[in-house]
């Protein structure tokens, strides 16, 4: 006669009750790896840099402790110590808040889980599926996102190695290439008025033709209007010597050259159109009347005109020791001797600006809360904008030439005078706003309502000189390349949105070509 007890343990029970606890104790492990992998991911990201920075910073003082005394040097280093302790905290203060709102978050699920193991509730999550829960978001940021990231490069950007957009014109430091429409039955119409587009140096072009073939993509969005599309591309600063010793004087004749092929193609003056610090360069490129006669407009993107209005990073340059203050702690020696100021950490400053939002910890806990499974245990679908922003994050940063970086710091650090004058000259020139209204050039500044990175009062500072069309769109620095860059959605660049009918780029470039054909007839 068979025992009721053995009778009763089926062998599917038996393997549950004999393996389960050993297959949750393996996920876990799995998990915790993967915990570290990621973690230490996010740590570098930040970590990586400040070694760089240490190289350069022992690099520079060993010229400054020969120059400076001893009193000064050691006042200096107490500021300095000071700096540090400052964003050490502010990065500590964070870190703890953002651990506090996950536990807070996570604490009642796991409790309410061992409970259910405690009394086997049935149709409740237990103990082992909180935690394999909890190994699956691991698993996803550490291999299915980082992959996800990957994979999106071939739809990322604009890929001009594949020869859809031809090369138009190329200088020692630049190539022109027409950006061709992507969109179905979309035609360029060479008669249109023609623009060219002076893409951000340290964030690259790439992130003006975004995802094109989603239909979100800044430079996509005139040349889908039939608009002859053209786009200004810097050559490898790494191979490229002329890139790497060039001056604002520089980026302002190949501008004029390439304006003057363009104007040529089409029988009509170029728009220039600059985005981020592109639209800084543009507007001196203009102040400096090299560009007259073949740019008769102007078109700037979350531009920062005068940094010092930047409520970030002015005020964190302000912080900074005056000694430190000084762009030799942030450039690098190239093998050749030029020196170039590295493109890493420039990102890595604006880390240490936003540091309640970019240190590890808080970084880490704020995808984990992106990634997390659905609470029915399906993953969660990583879609491709969120994909190719960080791809941009990760692969996009370049070095920088010193003479342009010396604009922009000159920017951030000196204001614009009570007359219109930028703090920087060019050809022995001084810049000075008045230059716009006297040529009576059309100018559309747009601006992101929330631009933690170039803010509204530092865009929008040719306001208190001139009258200036502004356009205000929400979200913040990348979302007119790339949220609104789409055709559909409600700040759409071809259109006029908002209650005070805001116009974008695209619709200002189409009025513009309208407003010239008109007088023309």
């Amino acid at each position: 006669m068979s025992l009721p007890c053995v009778r009763d343990f089926s062998e599917e029970k038996f393997l549950q009750t004999i393996l389960y606890p050993a297959k949750t104790a393996v996920n876990q492990f799995v998990a915790m790896q993967n915990f570290m992998g990621s973690f230490a991911k996010y740590t570098n990201e930040l970590m990586v840099p400040y070694l760089i920075s240490t190289h350069y910073f022992n690099a520079a003082e060993q010229k400054n402790l020969s120059s400076e005394t001893p009193m000064d040097s050691m006042a200096s280093y107490m500021e300095l110590l000071e700096f540090n302790a400052d964003i050490s905290a502010r990065s500590l203060n964070a870190s703890l808040k953002a651990l506090g709102d996950y536990t807070r978050r996570e604490l009642p699920g796991a409790v309410e889980a061992v409970v259910h193991t405690l009394f086997n509730t049935e149709g409740k999550e237990k103990i082992d599926g909180f935690l394999n829960r909890q190994a699956k978001t691991m698993d996803v940021i550490n291999n299915i996102y980082p992959n996800a990231i990957n994979d999106i490069e071939p739809e990322y950007g604009f890929h001009f190695e594949r020869g859809i957009s031809p090369k138009i014109a190329e200088t020692d430091r630049f190539i022109v290439y027409q950006v061709a429409p992507v969109a179905k039955g979309a035609v360029t119409d060479n008669s249109f008025k023609p623009i060219l587009i002076i893409p951000p140096y340290v964030l690259g072009a790439n992130i003006l033709g975004f995802l094109p073939n989603e239909q979100k993509s800044y430079a996509h969005c005139f040349a889908n209007q039939g608009i002859p599309t053209y786009i200004r591309i810097s050559k490898d600063i790494s191979q490229t010597p002329a890139l790497q010793t060039m001056t604002g004087e520089n980026d302002t004749l190949d501008t004029k050259y390439f304006c003057e092929i363009i104007k040529a193609r089409h029988g009509k003056s170029v728009t220039l159109n600059g985005y981020c610090q592109g639209g800084f360069n543009a507007v001196c490129n203009v102040l400096s009347g090299e560009l007259d006669g073949v740019v008769d407009a102007l078109l700037t993107c979350v531009a920062p005109i005068d940094g010092t209005r930047s409520k970030g990073l002015a005020d964190f340059l302000k912080k900074l020791p005056r000694r430190f203050n000084n762009l030799m702690y942030g450039s690098k020696m190239l093998p050749n001797g030029n020196k170039v100021a590295d493109g890493k950490l420039m990102g890595w400053v604006y880390k240490l600006r936003s540091i309640e939002n970019e240190s590890p910890l808080v970084a880490f806990l704020r995808d984990m809360k992106m990634l997390e499974p659905k609470k029915n245990g399906d993953p969660v679908k990583i879609n491709k904008t969120a994909a190719a922003l960080n791809y941009w994050l990760s692969n996009e940063r370049t070095d920088l030439p010193l003479g342009i970086t010396n604009m922009s710091f000159a920017s951030f650090n000196t204001p614009i005078t009570e007359d219109g004058t930028l703090p920087i000259t060019l050809f022995g020139r001084k810049l000075n706003f008045k230059r716009i209204k006297e040529k009576k050039m059309p100018w559309l500044i747009c601006y992101g309502e929330q631009d933690d990175l170039v803010e509204k009062a530092c865009a929008l500072a040719p306001l208190d000189y001139i009258d200036v069309e502004t356009s205000s769109f929400p979200k913040g620095h990348v979302a007119i390349a790339t949220s609104w860059s789409s055709p559909k959605s409600e700040c759409a660049l071809h259109t006029r949105f908002g209650e005070k009918k805001y116009r974008g780029p695209v619709r200002f470039q189409m009025d513009l070509d309208e407003q010239l054909n008109s007088r023309e007839g």
